[in-house]
């Protein structure tokens, strides 16, 4: 019971798709960004930029932002020499479909700001982003099931920002945010004799954590420099645990109870400039330091078992570069390109996160519909490294019943994504 009880609750916090950012991340969270493959938010302003740096409407009008991120995955996950080592020592392939075509599930990321001034040199805001939701599936008979079956995380970040102009030529910023976090999680359980039908576990948990950010921004003629920085959250899961449809000397196994998972999601460091090239053409690059090693381990605790599982994500840097071009005073077009390699170990992948280093690519405009009213579209592509899914699990480890999948495949994919938001300054 131990074993299993560890297994379902250990499965909670690989939950999400990579397909907007590195591990379990999205970075869509602003739609003017999408259109220059977020190279300029942390030296930009605007409610629009709130997630990047809180420094961002120091200088703004009040202003209101709503997006939306519809995202569409083309991904195969395919076998490549999974095992299943059995009592006894009899090890056999692990059967079912061997490959598994687009488990990433297409979804939608909304975003939503709002800020006003405060006098001359202060600024409120309030925003809400969806930095981690999305889901995966496998079929019952997936050679991933052992790992997987589905994998459903939902994030809420609710952020009040104070921000305020220090100098002619520097703004400072600070906010707190609480993120609501819910996650429902399956995973096949092997019975002893091959070929008999598999059990199953199941998770459902949720809980409220807490984190803050802080930034700057530097405004010189043409040039503005942005330093911005987003803490590390701690996230206690609190959940129901079930394990069903194991038979014979595995019965005991079954369970119904309450458990906990607590992890880090990473903190990240981002620096940034906008240069006004000319009076059309604008010029962007930004650094993003993302410390993924903060998702070190899983500690798991339930009335059955405490114990400590090892994840080891390594810390990243991503970068890229974009441009503004303003076509006229109503029409602003925007281009960019972004690098961002993966946190994930090779020898700790997993089929929950097939996660592989990516290029994104983007495209976008702004189009003034009114003076007050602006609309901003984008379209994305994210072209994914092939990866290899390496990862073994021992089920009822320590009793006469131990049995070991290790699974081998790889990992080939491609995202599009759409965007379309509104800004309006009243």
């Amino acid at each position: 019971m131990k074993k299993a009880l560890m297994l379902t609750l250990a499965g909670a916090t690989g939950l999400a798709s990579p397909a907007a950012a590195g591990g379990f991340y999205l970075q869509e969270q602003s739609v003017r960004g999408a259109g220059r493959a977020y190279t300029g938010e942390v030296a930009d302003t605007g409610v629009s930029s709130l997630w990047w740096n809180p420094a961002a409407i120091a200088r703004s009008p009040r202003e209101v932002y709503v997006g939306a991120h519809a995202i569409f995955i083309d991904a195969e996950v395919e076998n490549t020499g999974a095992t299943i080592t059995y009592p006894g020592g009899v090890t056999v392939p692990v059967g079912g479909e061997p490959r598994a075509l687009n488990p990433i599930q297409d979804g939608l990321a909304p975003n939503f700001a709002i800020a006003t001034p405060v006098g001359d040199r202060f600024a409120l805001g309030f925003s809400v982003a969806a930095p981690y939701n999305f889901t995966t599936e496998y079929r019952d008979n997936a050679w991933a099931r052992y790992d997987g079956l589905e994998s459903g995380l939902t994030t809420a970040d609710m952020q009040l920002t104070a921000a305020m102009r220090a100098t002619d030529w520097l703004d400072l910023g600070a906010g707190v945010s609480a993120q609501y976090t819910e996650a429902t999680l399956s995973t096949a359980y092997p019975n002893l004799a091959p070929g008999a039908p598999d059990g199953v576990s199941q998770l459902k948990g949720e809980g409220w954590d807490y984190g803050w950010t802080v930034g700057a921004q530097a405004h010189f003629d043409t040039l503005t420099f942005g330093a911005s920085y987003r803490s590390a959250i701690e996230h206690d899961l609190e959940g129901d645990v079930r394990v069903l449809g194991l038979g014979g000397p595995l019965a005991p196994f079954n369970v119904d109870t309450e458990g906990s998972a607590n992890f880090s999601t990473p903190w990240i460091a981002t620096f940034g400039a906008r240069w006004q090239a000319t009076d059309r053409l604008g010029l962007n690059a930004q650094v993003n330091r993302i410390g993924w090693s903060e998702f070190d381990e899983i500690s798991v605790a339930s009335s059955a078992v405490n114990e400590t599982l090892p994840q080891r994500y390594k810390d990243v840097t991503t970068g890229g570069v974009g441009m503004d071009y303003a076509v006229n005073p109503r029409l602003t077009l925007r281009a960019g390109v972004q690098y961002d390699p993966t946190p994930t170990p090779d020898d700790l992948r997993t089929a929950r996160v097939p996660d592989g280093d990516r290029w994104l690519y983007g495209v976008g405009a702004t189009a003034d519909i009114t003076e007050t009213l602006k609309m901003d579209a984008a379209l994305s592509y994210i072209a994914f490294d092939e990866s290899e899914v390496n990862h073994d699990t021992t089920f009822y480890e320590g009793t006469p019943a131990a049995t070991t999948s290790r699974l081998r495949g790889t990992v080939n994919g491609n995202a599009g994504i759409i965007s379309l938001g509104l800004r309006k300054t009243f």
